[in-house]
């Protein structure tokens, strides 16, 4: 591991490449809502570039947590709240169960299909969230939830930006002990 002293961005980036934060600082609630938590999953991907296996590593005993299995989590939660509670569908999690409750991390193995499917399911969440996102009719729409009771867009997006950020600043210890990357 390289010891020299260097800025913690400097890991990922070695110019101005970085435009996840970019976006309009002022504009509309929804457009502000949106660009900052897609911000927040770019930076969940930048934390997992170009790592495979690696992605399966766990912190330190006894805990499971590893990137994979944030990916996966983070799969799950997109689905819940905006296919589940939002949409209204019958939308179980793709990773956990109430037979398995942790199984987002404790299934998250480095294994190449484990991998692929993973990356494959919080896309397609994400890709879902963003769909419904940009053709509701305002920020007030209504899902129910059973933890939360009712559950506006607006509060979910809000949810959605905390849940990455938190589990953001997990990649950020796990990715440094799995190769030294330090980065924002």
């Amino acid at each position: 591991m390289d010891n020299t002293p260097r800025h913690r961005r400097s890991a990922y980036f070695t110019g101005e490449e970085d435009d996840r934060f970019t976006f309009p600082t002022v504009t509309d609630e929804r457009t502000m809502l949106a660009d900052v938590l897609a911000a927040q999953r770019a930076t969940l991907e930048l934390k997992c570039a170009g790592l495979d296996a690696d992605l399966a590593r766990r912190t330190v005993e006894p805990s499971t947590l590893s990137l994979l299995g944030l990916v996966r989590h983070l799969a799950d939660v997109e689905r819940r709240w905006f296919r589940k509670v939002l949409a209204g569908q019958d939308a179980s999690p793709r990773f956990s169960s109430p037979e398995d409750p942790d199984g987002d991390f404790d299934g998250a193995v480095p294994d190449g299909r484990v991998i692929a499917e993973a990356w494959h399911a919080w896309r397609e969440e994400v890709a879902f969230a963003d769909a419904y996102v940009a053709e509701a009719p305002r920020l007030d729409v209504e899902g129910h939830d059973a933890w939360r009771g009712r559950v506006s867009l607006r509060w979910v997006l809000i949810h959605m930006i905390e849940e990455y950020a938190r589990h953001n600043g997990h990649a950020d210890l796990l990715r440094e002990r799995i190769d030294g990357a330090r980065g924002i």
